[in-house]
């Protein structure tokens, strides 16, 4: 059944976009997909059109339903009708439909991206980070699999179309020969279309959540020749640099005149549970990051915190990292190893998983007695709040099976506003 669903949203989708001819951008990578495609859709609003992909839908259900613009039907067999009445409707006529549809397309297996570029062929492709740290590896042999079936996103590229490739991830940058496609690149570390440099991190929480507007991310810009400095209010750590610099690329790319890009970063706000900051109790800061969890992710989480300024203490709550398969091991025993070398104050671990990355602290020097393991996130919803002091720093990090959006719920100073600044708070999550 589910089989026979996949076949007739792929039709469906394909026939919506060969209909309504929108641009499509397609987004991949180990992570940063959510955060680069949110920076892209803020940029595109300014000028277009754009429908993004909504929570998770980057799979063969979820993209189709994003071009076709309806959530899931569930198991209620009368809403997936309507779903595909309306698919029909829109791949028959000539409606009202977004100029621009950026998708975020994920890989959980062999052949996914395949899949999906030929139910929704990219005008702009973008693979935006692919990790020595494998992330979803459960069904992939090695990280080079894994790479390689990224890269399908810009080997599946026509002479027309825009890769925009960013040079500092090594995969990206031994593919480009092979491209047919035109190219546009992006760097922090080298010449390239777009360069970023003498870039500023804002390192003082309490500042950022009583007035994000006066500090946040800066960086210089080098296009042409030309410098243009860039400010993203509120925004923390080295993620969110790409994430802009492939938003500024991709309106550079549909035409966009390149002050009116820079000056919509200021309203971009990245998604929640993505490295954003918030208020807790005891006037603590929180640092969520509970969207989802990857080793490379978990790693700049850790680094982001080791650098934000504070005169308390910093804590890191980290849980399982899933869909690892034979690596799930040694990449969490990687996250306690990095931990250990950093100005990080306590760890409470969550778990079986989180017990791998305590030992493996403790085993490179990171001191026994600022360990502490829960066995469950009921268990630390419980306990942590009580703890909490003032000017402490408490990172939450976990995949999504985790759910430690719960620890953060019970940590905020303001738990009415969870709504507006969790993730996963409506629908099937509550």
């Amino acid at each position: 059944m589910r089989r026979f669903l996949h076949i007739i949203l792929f039709q469906l989708a394909r026939l919506v976009l060969r209909r309504q001819k929108p641009i499509v951008i397609g987004i991949t990578g180990s992570m940063g997909k959510t955060s680069a495609k949110d920076a892209i859709a803020t940029v595109l609003k300014r000028k277009f059109t754009v429908r993004q992909t909504q929570e998770n839908y980057n799979n063969e259900v979820g993209v189709p339903l994003t071009i076709i613009g309806s959530n899931t039907g569930g198991r209620n067999p009368l809403k997936w009708c309507v779903i595909f009445l309306k698919a029909v409707l829109f791949g028959l006529f000539k409606l009202n439909y977004p100029q621009v549809v950026v998708l975020e397309m994920g890989a959980d297996k062999p052949g996914d991206i395949k899949y999906l570029t030929t139910l929704a062929p990219a005008h702009i492709g973008i693979v935006t980070m692919i990790s020595d740290m494998p992330a979803h590896m459960q069904f992939f042999q090695d990280v080079d699999q894994l790479a390689q079936e990224k890269l399908v996103m810009l080997k599946h590229l026509k002479k027309d179309d825009i890769a925009i490739a960013n040079l500092d991830e090594p995969y990206v940058a031994d593919v480009l020969p092979n491209l047919k496609s035109r190219m546009f690149t992006i760097s922090t570390k080298q010449e390239a279309d777009l360069a970023a440099f003498d870039i500023d991190y804002a390192h003082d929480p309490t500042k950022l959540i009583n007035d994000p507007t006066v500090d946040g991310l800066r960086y210089k810009l080098r296009y042409q020749g030309s410098t243009v400095p860039v400010f993203v209010p509120g925004a923390i750590g080295q993620p969110t640099v790409y994430s802009t610099l492939f938003a500024i690329a991709g309106g550079l790319q549909l035409g966009m005149n390149l002050v009116d890009i820079v000056s919509a970063l200021h309203d971009y706000q990245g998604p929640n549970g993505r490295l954003r900051l918030l208020p807790g109790k005891q006037q603590s800061v929180l640092l969520d990051d509970t969207y989802n969890s990857s080793p490379t992710a978990a790693k700049a989480a850790l680094q982001i915190l080791h650098e934000l300024k504070t005169p308390g203490r910093r804590m890191a709550v980290l849980g399982v990292m899933a869909e690892l398969g034979s690596y799930a091991k040694r990449s969490h025993a990687a996250i306690g190893r990095h931990l250990a070398q950093l100005e990080i104050d306590q760890l409470i671990a969550i778990g079986a998983e989180g017990r791998w990355i305590g030992e493996a602290a403790i085993e490179h020097g990171y001191p026994a007695n600022a360990v502490t393991y829960a066995e469950t996130t009921e268990s630390v919803v419980e306990r942590l709040p009580a703890l909490l002091q003032p000017n402490d720093i408490v990172l939450v990090k976990g995949s999504q099976i985790a759910r430690l959006e719960k620890v953060v719920q019970a940590c905020l100073a303001h738990p009415e506003t969870a709504d507006q600044v969790l993730v996963r708070q409506h629908g099937k999550w509550v």
